[in-house]
């Protein structure tokens, strides 16, 4: 059964390649990563590795460009793996304030949006344990920066920057000067302080959406396709160890994906168009190809 994986591997990786190279010639991304058991062979037990997400997404900047994602499996959470990923991607990645990122925003080809969804979140748990009239002004203030990316979604990304500046970038600016003097009232050591800094500190990235039509408020896009691995999580590793008890091809396959010397990299890829459903495959020039003529297309190209 592991060596039928691994020639099913083999005969995708020509789709993969293609929706790879449709992902990363977006001018925006959306990344983000979780965790993942994987088998160690030999004593049925598991290790923790990382799948990372890049999602390739602008309809919420009236783009009809396919949507698309492209998962990636790695054995840590070294910063060296994103960095690999994206060494030759130029544009904006919205993403979370992981320091693994920091040497691609450094170059200079790379913008850093971040996600107001993790500020706001971090709020949220202050005023969930101990809420006090700052901290719901604080969450309704928040409130309202959704509620005018609401209003425009699906609009170009010129209409976007328009309203955004003449409408978020005030409510921002009360948003900073509000929190910054609740700083000098609080204790060094006060939960509201590390929620507060958590923005600050942060502060360009989570103000960047209002420089840049195409980006967007928060990474909800990278962290929805994440669910389909924290749901099969479970499933998942009892899958393998099924695989592995039933058969030693099992065992060979999963002890290459470990040392990383037959498949390199194990990867998941999925396409979508609209609001459900599988969308076309695309060509490495982007272009949309039916799904009959995918196959047969994308095999002639590589």
């Amino acid at each position: 059964m592991g060596r039928w994986v691994g020639q099913i591997v083999e005969l995708c990786m020509v789709l993969v390649e293609a929706i790879q190279r449709y992902v990363l010639a977006a001018g925006k991304l959306h990344g983000d990563d979780t965790t993942v058991p994987v088998l160690t062979p030999g004593n049925q037990k598991t290790t923790t590795g990382r799948f990372w997400v890049y999602v390739r997404d602008d309809r919420r900047s009236g783009s009809t460009e396919p949507a698309a994602v492209w998962f990636t499996y790695s054995s840590d959470r070294k910063g060296v793996h994103p960095q690999t990923h994206l060494a030759n991607f130029k544009g904006i990645l919205q993403a979370d304030a992981y320091a693994g990122f920091d040497q691609l925003y450094a170059s200079g080809d790379v913008f850093e949006a971040a996600c107001w969804d993790h500020a706001r979140r971090y709020i949220f748990d202050v005023h969930e344990r101990t809420p006090t009239p700052d901290t719901q002004k604080l969450l309704e203030m928040i409130g309202e920066l959704y509620s005018i990316e609401a209003d425009i979604r699906g609009k170009p990304p010129d209409e976007r920057l328009r309203v955004r500046q003449e409408k978020s970038k005030p409510l921002l600016n009360t948003f900073e000067s509000t929190i910054r003097a609740k700083l000098g009232t609080l204790s060094k050591k006060s939960t509201l302080t590390g929620a507060i800094n958590y923005s600050l500190n942060h502060w360009t990235a989570l103000t960047f959406y209002c420089e840049d039509g195409r980006a967007e408020i928060s990474n909800v896009l990278a962290e929805n396709a994440l669910r389909c691995v924290a749901l099969g999580r479970n499933n998942a590793q009892l899958q393998i160890m099924r695989s592995y008890s039933l058969s030693k091809s099992a065992m060979r396959v999963a002890d290459a994906i470990r040392r990383d010397s037959r498949f390199g990299e194990l990867r998941i890829i999925t396409a979508t168009q609209g609001t459900g459903g599988c969308g076309p495959v695309v060509d490495s020039d982007g272009s949309s190809l039916p799904v009959a003529e995918s196959c047969s297309a994308l095999a002639a190209s590589s």
